[in-house]
């Protein structure tokens, strides 16, 4: 089926991994790793390369610097069929970038450098932006990392989703770090245009202040927001639609690394929409991206397609498995949330 395409807006990091790195060696001592590798990250750049393997047209959109990190991470976008136009490159800026000693177990310690993520303008990204949009396919927004983005983050983003949804499109977010109740305020208008807000469990109980998830998720729509979808890590994903709390869950594979998990989740849960899936469906399919992505390194390990994606959550869900394959096979009106009254 002809899918929309997704503009994928926010933050945008170059992601250095290595493993097995059990201990940083003294002095100018070294250790032998297994693997090390680039790759494209972030929570706009992550899902990016995701829906492009998922078989969604693709826009990333956000700020880099114009050193050869940024040139690296552009590279890795267009090689996965990324359409790179919308990434803004800042003059005598640096990209920002991230080395990840990943542990045996999988665990992720960070060394991040912040570059030109928080650099946007106003100007830079528009609603222009979506007139490249074409296809049969409903058209999707998604907003990662409103948190780490600036003052674009503010009204010019606020702008930016409001033209979305008034051209019909899938409007999702996601955040990059976990906030507090004054950041979560600062989220608050563009949940309003939401609709799915996407964090993880940790990210959204500090938000709300709320221990129990299920007033966690009530209070996250009573901003605004249609849906939330929260993942769990290892137990797999919560729903709330306003009509009680569905869990799903996580789908048992070999961890290597969890970096990018969140974001093959919110890949695999927008692709999903907007093939026509209902929300448990669009789910299943999401936790089933993110396991895949644990099963390697870096953020775009594992999953390499839609019909990978799909043969692991056959191994689970062999009829949720089968239901998403015809709705890809032809066309369909994607599933959206009926507004909270």
């Amino acid at each position: 089926m002809s899918l929309g395409p997704v503009f994928s807006v926010g933050v945008h990091i170059l992601d250095i991994l290595g493993r097995p790195v059990s201990e940083i060696p003294p002095g100018q001592a070294s250790i032998r790793l297994d693997e090390i590798r680039a790759t494209a990250a972030g929570t706009a750049a992550g899902p990016s390369v995701d829906l492009a393997r998922l078989g969604c047209p693709v826009f990333s959109c956000g700020a880099v610097g114009d050193d050869a990190l940024g040139d690296l991470l552009l590279m890795l976008l267009n090689k996965e069929g990324v359409d790179t136009r919308f990434v803004i490159r800042k003059p005598g800026q640096r990209t920002s970038a991230t080395i990840l000693p990943i542990r045996p177990n999988g665990e992720r310690p960070a060394l991040h450098a912040p570059g030109a993520t928080q650099l946007l303008e106003p100007g830079d990204l528009t609603a222009e932006i979506f007139d490249v949009a074409r296809g049969a396919g409903r058209p999707a927004l998604h907003i990662g990392g409103p948190d780490a983005l600036g003052p674009f983050a503010g009204a010019p983003l606020l702008s930016l989703a409001r033209a979305a949804k008034d051209r019909g499109f899938l409007v999702t977010l996601d955040v990059l770090r976990v906030g507090d109740a004054t950041v979560f305020d600062r989220l608050k208008p563009l949940l309003a245009v939401c609709d799915w807000f996407l964090p993880n469990e940790d990210q959204l109980r500090h938000f709300t202040g709320e221990a129990d998830l299920g007033r966690a998720t009530a209070a996250a729509r009573a901003a605004g927001t249609a849906g939330v979808a929260v993942t769990r890590g290892a137990d797999g994903c919560s729903l709330d639609c306003g009509d009680g709390v569905i869990d799903v869950p996580g789908i048992e594979v070999p961890v290597i690394d969890t970096t990018g998990c969140g974001d093959a989740f919110d890949a695999g849960f927008i692709t999903a929409l907007l093939t026509g899936c209902d929300y448990e469906q669009a789910a299943w399919l999401a936790v089933s991206c993110g396991a895949l992505v644990a099963t390697g390194l870096g953020s775009d390990a594992g999953l390499t397609s839609l019909d990978a994606a799909l043969g692991l959550l056959g191994s689970a869900r062999p009829d949720i498995a089968a239901a998403i394959r015809a709705l890809a096979s032809t066309p369909a009106t994607p599933a959206t949330p009926a507004t909270p009254a």
